[in-house]
This record gives C-alpha cells, sequence and structure tokens, in this order.
C-alpha cells in the first residue's frame, strides 16, 4: 500500500515536469527547423498543462 503511493508520488514528482520540458524542448526545436505549426502549438499547450512555466512562486517570508 505504502509502495504504491510511493511509486505514484514519483511519478507525479519526476517523470511529469521531464515530460513537460521534454515536450518545450521538442516543440522549440521543431519550430526552429519547419517554423510554427499546429503540431508545436499543441506540444507547448500541453507542456504549459502539465507545468506552466509562468506560473506565480510563492514566497513564505
Amino acid at each position: 500500500m505504502i509502495q504504491k503511493r510511493i511509486a505514484q508520488w514519483a511519478v507525479v514528482a519526476i517523470a511529469v515536469p521531464v515530460a513537460a520540458a521534454g515536450a518545450r524542448r521538442l516543440s522549440h526545436t521543431l519550430e526552429a527547423r519547419r517554423g510554427p505549426s499546429g503540431a508545436t502549438r499543441l506540444l507547448t499547450k500541453g507542456a504549459d498543462l502539465m507545468r506552466p512555466q509562468k506560473a506565480k512562486r510563492r514566497r513564505f517570508f
């Protein structure tokens, strides 16, 4: 039971941000080579949904 929760947390904490960064990098690479397209917009939107770059950081002090 605990191991399953730890595995789920690891996926959320590690895999999702890595996938978002990969999608964003792929989008930028494709856009640089071929110009803007529907696929690059879709990759960027998907990366923004997973992990927005312009998220406001909260300050705790």
